[in-house]
């Protein structure tokens, strides 16, 4: 009687407490079964970058429907939003304020890791078969390797989950262990749905053409005429250097372009490991630019860029930059990208 009365009890607090319900192998299986039961998903957060004593904040809107992603990145310092953008034609980079695109061959983001995707994050608790489970009263925590990056930098993840194996928060750490990039979830809708001009190119740009138009209607208000909005520029009043250079690398020539629209500046770096530095202004225009790049949609710290193995292409409050180089690794590539700062930051 007593052996039978002891074998309740154990089993009323395993069931009160839950503890033992996961393992590592059962919660990632558990886990999969639940994304892969969703249709559509809109996940909403805040996202950190961390760099030094800077950090970069963003809101971020995550939506998924039959293969077609759109990741919402509104940087929170200058209110400037990018969108991540893969639908039937390809991959986009929208900025819709300037009305640019840049179009990506890739297969993004099954091709890398994403915070904010949640596929994204089921890939990586699949590929690490030695990743650790920890519970806690709140749920559970998953450290694991991130060997799926296209910054090099970023190693290794901790993913928390509530109860329910809800995904509250997503950290990244270097190989030193220091916080690189935190995700918090806000709200998953999982059962969202779209209508199909959510995942268009051409409506989400429309976030310009709107702008556009209301200040047009404006300007035609208080000069009780009609007047049409002209193509603004941002003019890159001096150069901006890299607080990042390789060892025995140094800035060798400077030559500025004067061009219909803006400026050019040219900078070629020399000695160990050379490369070269274009910076241009650029302009909003009224139609819709697409152009089409090399490489793969890679977060920076104020923006998302094109990284490919000798080159990045970026946009920075208003100042478009490339930096190529046979020379560079894509690590230091992306080193230099991230030391050019033309925005505030927040502490």
């Amino acid at each position: 009687m007593k052996k039978i009365f002891f074998i309740v009890v154990i089993l009323s607090l395993f069931l009160l407490t839950g503890c033992g319900k996961y393992n590592e192998k059962s919660i990632v299986k558990e886990i999969n079964k639940k994304i892969n039961s969703m249709t559509g998903y809109q996940v909403e957060g805040d996202m950190e970058i961390y760099n030094g004593e800077d950090v970069y904040k963003y809101d971020v809107i995550s939506s998924y429907e039959n293969d077609n992603y759109r990741v919402s990145l509104t940087n929170k310092s200058n209110n400037h939003e990018q969108i991540i953008l893969r639908n039937a034609d390809g991959v986009y980079v929208l900025t819709p304020s300037l009305n640019k695109s840049f179009k990506f061959q890739s297969n993004w983001p099954n091709n890398s890791s994403q915070v904010y995707i949640l596929q994204s994050l089921q890939n990586d608790m699949n590929e690490d078969e030695s990743l650790k489970l920890e519970q806690s009263d709140n749920g559970y925590m998953l450290t694991l390797k991130l060997a799926n990056s296209n910054n090099k930098n970023l190693v290794s993840q901790k993913i928390y989950l509530d109860k329910k194996l809800n995904f509250t928060k997503v950290e990244v750490f270097d190989e030193l262990g220091n916080k690189q990039i935190k995700m918090n979830f806000k709200s998953v809708d999982t059962k969202a749905t779209f209508n199909n001009k959510y995942f268009s190119t051409s409506e989400n740009m429309k976030t310009s053409e709107d702008t556009s138009n209301n200040e047009n209607d404006s300007n035609s208000k208080n000069n009780n005429s009609k007047t049409e909005k002209s193509d603004e520029t941002t003019i890159l009043e001096e150069s901006i250097y890299p607080m990042y250079l390789p060892s025995g690398t140094y800035l060798s020539e400077e030559e500025s372009v004067s061009k219909e629209d803006g400026d050019r500046i040219i900078m070629t770096f020399a000695g160990e490991s050379p490369f070269i530095l274009v910076e241009e202004s650029i302009a909003s225009t009224q139609e819709m630019e697409i152009i089409p790049v090399n490489g793969e949609p890679t977060m920076l710290m104020d923006t998302i860029g094109a990284l490919s193995e000798s080159s990045v292409n970026f946009i920075s409050n208003g100042v478009e930059y490339y930096i190529a180089s046979e020379s560079l690794t894509t690590q230091e590539i992306i080193q230099v990208a991230e030391s050019i700062n033309s925005i505030p930051v927040m502490k």
